[in-house]
């Protein structure tokens, strides 16, 4: 599997008329220079002059140095919380060996991941067979969508303390910056963060908007670099070590909107209409990349779902994320063909002809 695509034509390929586009732009907005990129010294360089525990360090480390990328500062993260946050049916339905959790565990591990995200009890009926081979992300809070009508507010499904008895090496949640619930979420999360930090374990915080009035008769801007930009700032703020979001497509959301604060240089000088350009205003509301972005892959669509990882990928890269979190794509399909996407998603990363933008 590490041989499936170590060229950069093989990416090209996949990439198809947008390969010059992605492969080529030379950034004009904010400078590398003034970026924290990632490298084998993440660690070193970035968290352990915080006030993360030693503990903390340690699970970081196992992280970073685990799966294919391990050593290089990128992350390839396998989440399945889609049991909940999407009914277990329509997640599974297309491939139901996933209704059983160790088949999650085990397409992270024979995929070369960093980590497997998963829920408390499919991790927990796992945790003394697979804690000790592959780090575990414990999933603390979930949309859950047996309410009628559906309602869409994050919960707590156990505690901090679950997690770190079950072996994790880190847990991660959700905030739905935004909401009408926004500020009890941030509450809870900043708590069990600081409770993780306490116990040695890591945190990851999805840092998703969500907000009925985001989306206009023209445009939803749940995914505009300056809203993401946003949350992914107050993620950092509540201690995140590693941030998710997802890939932005387009902006303006507080110039369109009139809400918030925004500043015009956020659109004409630190960003432009370049998905690159667009990934790198998010990494830089990231403290300028020393918390680690990972984008992650959305939905799956089929037979673009390769490309589309690997296009996920050369953005996140260039723009100076840390990788890539894709669940759908790689579980959605056959365990052998799951294990090809993610090796695709990690194989941008480790060529050395894909660079910073």
């Amino acid at each position: 599997m590490d041989a499936l695509i170590n060229k950069t034509k093989d990416i090209e390929e996949l990439l198809g008329d947008s390969a010059k586009s992605l492969l080529e732009h030379k950034s004009s907005t904010i400078p590398v220079k003034n970026l924290h990129l990632p490298g084998p010294h993440v660690i070193d360089e970035i968290f352990a002059n915080s006030n993360r525990s030693t503990p903390t360090l340690i699970n970081l480390s196992r992280i970073y140095n685990h799966g294919r990328l391990a050593g290089t500062g990128y992350l390839s993260v396998l989440p399945v919380d889609q049991g909940i946050e999407h009914t277990a049916g329509s997640s599974f339905a297309p491939n139901p060996q996933y209704f059983d959790p160790e088949n999650i565990i085990k397409l992270a591990i024979e995929g070369g991941c960093n980590a497997v995200a998963s829920t408390f009890g499919g991790l927990a009926l796992n945790a003394r067979k697979y804690a000790h081979k592959i780090p575990f992300i414990v999933k603390i809070n979930h949309n859950e969508l047996m309410t009628y009508p559906n309602k869409y507010d994050q919960i707590m499904f156990g505690t901090v303390e679950e997690a770190w008895n079950l072996g994790a090496a880190a847990i991660g949640a959700t905030i739905y910056f935004g909401s009408e619930e926004s500020n009890r979420q941030i509450v809870e999360v900043a708590e069990a963060f600081e409770r993780a930090h306490e116990l040695g374990m890591a945190t990851i915080l999805w840092c998703y908007t969500r907000n009925s009035a985001f989306k206009t008769k023209e445009k939803d801007f749940h995914t505009a670099a300056d809203l993401t930009g946003q949350a992914n700032h107050l993620g950092v703020t509540l201690k995140a070590d590693i941030i998710k979001q997802k890939l932005p497509d387009t902006n303006g959301g507080f110039e369109t909107l009139k809400f918030g604060k925004f500043h015009p240089a956020m659109y004409d000088k630190l960003s432009s209409e370049h998905p690159i350009d667009l990934c790198r205003y998010q990494v830089a509301n990231c403290y300028m990349g020393k918390i680690g972005l990972i984008n992650s892959g959305g939905a799956s669509s089929g037979s673009s779902d390769f490309a589309d990882a690997a296009r996920t990928a050369v953005i996140n890269k260039r723009a100076g994320g840390s990788g890539l979190i894709s669940g759908r794509k790689a579980f959605q399909r056959p365990m052998e063909k799951g294990v090809e996407l993610l090796n695709i998603i990690q194989d941008v990363y480790l060529n050395k002809e894909i660079t910073i933008a």
